[in-house]
C-alpha cells in the first residue's frame, strides 16, 4: 500500500505540472500527453475503479483482472505504446427512467475502464483550469447539491424573474464526433492521444448479440463520457454564455449546469426569450437540438406568487436535477425558493423499490434483505435529503414500509406478518429514519 500511495503521489505531481501550465497559458495546446501513460499510472487508475461494477463484453471482473495485475498492465501498456490497443464495444443494457421509458447504459470492458479513466485524468488536469464556475457535474470537489444551492441562492438574492428550463434532446447519443474532435484540438495537439479518444467514441456497442457501430455520441457508462460531455458543453454552452450572451443583456443572467442538465436564470422576459432563441441556434450549429416538450421560459421569483394570484393561476414551478422548485416563504413571510422531490422521480423511486423487493424477497434471508433495504433508504436520503424536502423523503419512507409489508408477506404461501407484527419487528430492527443530510442554510 505504501508503494501504491507513492505511485499515486508521483502521478498527481506530474498532472499538477500540466494543470499549472494550463492555468498559466490558456491558449497552449498540449503535446506528448501519451508520455504520462505508463505502468504506474495505469495501475493507479485501476485501483480507483469500482470493484463491484457489472462486467462488460470481456466478462472479466475487477477481482479477476487484479489476480495478474502486473502482467496484465504490462501487456496493456505495450499495446497502447504500439497503437495496437483497440477498445471493445460496450455492452448495452437498459435501466428504468420513467413510466414505460428506459435509459441506455454502456458497460465497458475492464481494460477499457482503466484506459478511459487514465485519459480522463489527463484531460481533467488541463480542462479544470478552463471550466467556468457555473459547471458542477463530474468535477472534483463539486456535486449536484452545490448546483441546487446555487440556483436557490441566485433566485433568492438577485433580481431573477424568469427561468429558462431547457433539455438537450438525447445529448449523449447525438454529440457530433467531428465537432467534439475539433473542440478537443483547441487544447490537445497529441495525435496519438486524440486517436485513442476517436477509437473510444467509435467503438460502438453490443445490444443482445448485435454489434452496432457508433456514428454519433459518446459511450454512456464509461469513465470518459462525463469528461468529454463537460468539454463539449464548456465550449458550446458555458463559454458562449459568459462571453457572447451575458455582455449583451441589460439585466442580470446566470447559467447553472450539471453535465447536460442546466437552467438559465434571467431578469427580463424579453431577454429570456431572446436567449432561448439564440440557444436553439447555437445548439443547431453544433448538430444538437432542444426537446420542445421539456423546454420553456417561465416567470419565477420574488413577484411570482403575487402575479399568479392576479392572473388567477397557480404559481409556476420548474424541475432541475430531480427536484421541483417552487415559490415558498420564510417564517417571516419573505420569499424563498422551496424544493421537493419531483413527482416523476418520486414515482420512479417507488417503482424501483417495489421491483427490487419483489425480486430479492426470496433470494436473500430476511435479515440480509433488511440490511440491504436500510442501505437503499440511506442512499435515497443522501441525495434527496436536502432543505425543504423532509416531507417528500418521509413519504418515500412510508411508501417503502408499505411495499416491504406487501412483499415480505409474499415470501411464501403462508402469511408472514400481520401489520401489528410488522410494526413490532420495526421496533426491534428499525430502518433509517428520514433526515436532512444537506442543509442549504447551515
Amino acid at each position: 500500500m505504501e508503494l501504491y500511495a507513492e505511485v499515486v503521489k508521483n502521478m498527481g505531481t506530474k498532472l499538477g505540472f500540466i494543470a499549472q501550465r494550463a492555468a498559466r497559458e490558456p491558449k497552449t495546446r498540449f503535446n506528448n500527453l501519451m508520455h504520462h501513460i505508463n505502468k504506474d499510472s495505469l495501475k493507479a487508475y485501476f485501483y480507483k475503479l469500482g470493484r463491484n461494477r457489472a462486467e462488460g463484453v470481456d466478462g472479466i471482473s475487477w477481482q479477476e483482472y487484479s489476480k495478474n495485475i502486473d502482467s496484465n498492465i504490462k501487456g496493456l501498456l505495450g499495446r497502447m505504446k504500439n497503437m495496437a490497443y483497440r477498445p471493445q464495444p460496450v455492452k448495452r443494457v437498459y435501466i428504468p427512467k420513467a413510466k414505460n421509458e428506459s435509459r441506455p447504459l454502456g458497460l465497458p470492458a475492464t481494460e477499457d475502464k482503466i484506459v478511459q479513466k487514465t485519459l480522463a485524468g489527463i484531460m481533467e488536469a488541463i480542462y479544470e483550469q478552463d471550466f467556468h464556475d457555473c459547471s458542477y457535474g463530474f468535477r472534483p470537489k463539486r456535486r449536484c447539491h452545490q448546483a441546487l444551492k446555487q440556483v436557490s441562492k441566485l433566485i433568492n438574492d438577485r433580481p431573477i424573474n424568469h427561468v429558462i428550463e431547457a433539455d438537450i434532446k438525447g445529448f449523449f447519443d447525438n454529440i457530433s464526433h467531428q465537432k467534439l474532435l475539433d473542440l478537443l484540438k483547441m487544447r490537445i495537439a497529441d495525435e496519438k492521444f486524440l486517436r485513442y479518444i476517436v477509437r473510444f467514441i467509435k467503438s460502438g456497442y453490443i445490444e443482445g448479440e448485435t454489434l452496432k457501430k457508433a456514428k454519433r455520441g459518446t459511450p454512456q457508462g464509461g469513465n470518459i463520457s462525463p469528461m468529454l460531455a463537460n468539454i463539449f458543453l464548456h465550449y458550446v454552452l458555458d463559454d458562449w454564455f459568459e462571453k457572447e450572451i451575458k455582455p449583451c443583456l441589460r439585466g442580470q443572467s446566470y447559467l447553472v449546469r450539471y453535465c447536460d442538465d442546466f437552467v438559465i436564470l434571467v431578469q427580463y422576459k424579453a431577454e429570456a426569450e431572446q436567449t432561448l432563441q439564440r440557444l436553439r441556434e447555437r445548439l443547431k450549429a453544433h448538430e444538437l437540438e432542444l426537446s420542445e416538450e421539456k423546454t420553456r421560459v417561465l416567470s419565477f421569483g420574488y413577484f411570482e406568487r403575487e402575479n399568479a394570484k392576479k392572473q388567477q393561476r397557480k404559481p409556476n414551478t420548474f424541475d432541475f436535477l430531480g427536484f421541483t422548485h417552487y415559490c415558498s416563504q420564510t417564517r417571516r413571510k419573505a420569499f424563498k425558493v422551496g424544493r421537493k422531490t419531483s413527482a416523476q422521480r418520486f414515482s420512479r423511486s417507488c417503482r424501483a423499490m417495489g421491483i427490487w423487493l419483489k425480486t430479492e424477497r426470496n433470494r436473500l434471508k430476511l435479515k440480509e434483505l433488511w440490511k440491504e433495504l436500510a442501505i437503499k433508504l440511506k442512499g435515497h436520503y443522501q441525495y434527496y435529503g436536502i432543505s425543504d424536502n423532509l416531507r417528500s423523503i418521509t413519504q418515500f419512507h412510508r411508501a417503502t414500509l408499505r411495499l416491504a409489508y406487501i412483499w415480505f408477506n409474499r415470501r411464501s404461501q403462508k402469511k408472514s406478518f400481520s401489520w401489528q407484527e410488522f410494526t413490532e419487528y420495526l421496533k426491534c430492527y428499525p430502518l433509517p429514519k428520514p433526515r436532512i443530510v444537506y442543509s442549504f442554510y447551515a
